[in-house]
């Protein structure tokens, strides 16, 4: 197992006031991608000059509060899945993944309460 990509991300209802906050800070919008998955998210991938970078998602559902979760991008998805849950992990979306067609990703929750967006890019090889 390789991870590819490890940095914070923000889930929010609140998306503007975050990436005006760290636009602010430095950072500029790298990519957008939105209506991902059955929650409709929209998301922000925002990077600053020393690479540094910070996802910020705002999914259609309210929630109760905003959640700092930890997206770590892997070259065997299956493999860590499985080690999450082994390790007490549940999956936010129950068994379902979602995939877009260019990743599959699970939000996966600790028993403690930490959060772990994890995907795997789709590439024309994989």
């Amino acid at each position: 197992m390789k991870i590819t990509t490890f940095n914070p991300q923000i889930i929010t209802n609140e998306a503007e006031k975050f990436i005006e906050l760290f636009g602010a800070l430095g950072f500029e919008k790298q990519h957008n991608k939105r209506d991902i998955g059955v929650q409709k998210v929209n998301g922000v991938v925002m990077k600053n000059a020393d690479g540094f970078k910070l996802d910020i998602s705002e999914p259609k559902m309210k929630l109760p509060h905003d959640v700092t979760a930890i997206r770590i991008n892997v070259d065997d998805f299956d493999e860590v899945y499985e080690l999450l849950i082994s390790k007490g992990f549940r999956n936010f979306y129950g068994d379902e993944n979602v995939m877009t067609t260019s990743s599959r990703s699970a939000v996966l929750i600790s028993p403690t309460g930490t959060f772990i967006n994890l995907v795997k890019h789709i590439t024309d090889h994989d």
